[in-house]
C-alpha cells in the first residue's frame, strides 16, 4: 500500500551513504520521492546514489558535513534551487565513539555531539524556516533507544541522542501552528556497521545482542531478532506520511522489545 503524502515530494536524508540513512533513503524513493542524500563521506555516498539511481529512483547526491553550519545552508538551497521545495527531512546522521568516561578525550565528545545533536540543530533550522513559509513539512529524527535507557560506554551517544529527541519534540511544538509534524523514531540494535563496531566477538555478536548482558546492565531483545535498517525506514517513511498526520512530537521505538 502506498503511503499518501510522499509521492512526489522533495526527501532530504542526512548520513544517507550508508546503514539506516541509506535504508531510508531507498524507502522514499521506492514510495516515489524525489531524494536528496546528504552525506559528508562524498565518494561513499556518490557510491550508493548510483547504485538506486541505477534501478531507477529519483536521487540525488549533496555531499556536506551536518556539523558545519556554512555547508548545510548552502546545501538546503542548492536542494531547494535544483530539486524543489523539500517536504520531508530525515535527520539520520549519527556517529558512536563508544568508550568508559574516565577515559573519553574532549574531541570524542565534542564530535559526537557536533553530529548527534549539533548537526540535527543545523538541519532543521535550515529546513524548518523554509517549511513554515508553505506552512508543510515533516521532519523525523533518528534517535536510539539509548537516548531514555543508560548505557555503559556509550555516555557520549547516549546524551547526543536525548538532546537530539529533545529538541525535535520542541521543534515540533514551536511548529505546530505551522502544520509541520516533527517527530523521533528510536531504533534499538540494528545490523548496520555501527552496531558491529560494538561486536567484540563477530560470529556470535547478533546472539550476544539479542541475548543481553547483565553485567553491563543491558536487557535483550525480547522479539528474538536484530532489527534490519529496512525495519527502521519504514518506520520514518510512516512517521513522514499522511497516514501519520495527527501525530507530532512522539517518540516511536523500533527495537524489538528492548525498552520495557
Amino acid at each position: 500500500m502506498d503511503d499518501p503524502g510522499i509521492k512526489g515530494k522533495v526527501a532530504l536524508v542526512t548520513g544517507a551513504a550508508q546503514g539506516i540513512g541509506a535504508a531510508v533513503a531507498r524507502a522514499f524513493a521506492e514510495h516515489g520521492a524525489h531524494v536528496a542524500a546528504l552525506d559528508r563521506h562524498a565518494e561513499r555516498l556518490e557510491a550508493a546514489v548510483a547504485g538506486l539511481s541505477g534501478e531507477g529512483f529519483r536521487i540525488r547526491a549533496y555531499p556536506a558535513d551536518v556539523s558545519d553550519s556554512v555547508a548545510v545552508e548552502q546545501a538546503v538551497e542548492r536542494i531547494e534551487s535544483e530539486l524543489g521545495p523539500i517536504g520531508i527531512l530525515a535527520n539520520v546522521a549519527g556517529v558512536l565513539r563508544p568508550g568508559p568516561i574516565g577515559r573519553m578525550s574532549d574531541e570524542d565528545w565534542a564530535a559526537t555531539f557536533a553530529v548527534n545533536a549539533t548537526g540535527v540543530f543545523y538541519v532543521s533550522r535550515s529546513v524548518v524556516g523554509r517549511m513554515a513559509q508553505r506552512r508543510s513539512g515533516s521532519i523525523v529524527t533518528v534517535s536510539s533507544n539509548a537516548a531514555g535507557v543508560p548505557r555503559m560506554q556509550m555516555a557520549a551517544y547516549a546524551a547526543s541522542k536525548a538532546a537530539a529527541t529533545m529538541f525535535t519534540k520542541c521543534l515540533g511544538l514551536e511548529y505546530a501552528a505551522s502544520r509541520i509534524r516533527c517527530n523521533i523514531v528510536s531504533p534499538g540494535s540494528t545490523d548496520t556497521d555501527m552496531q558491529r563496531s560494538l561486536w567484540q566477538d563477530e560470529a556470535n555478536g547478533a546472539l550476544l545482542a539479542i541475548a543481553g548482558s547483565p553485567e553491563s546492565y543491558k536487557l535483550g531483545i525480547p522479539l528474538g531478532r536484530m532489527a534490519s535498517p529496512a525495519d527502521i525506514a519504514y518506520a520514518v517513511v510512516f512517521m513522514a506520511s499522511d497516514r501519520a498526520r495527527h501525530i507530532t512530537m512522539q517518540d516511536l521505538r523500533v527495537d524489538g522489545g528492548a525498552t520495557l
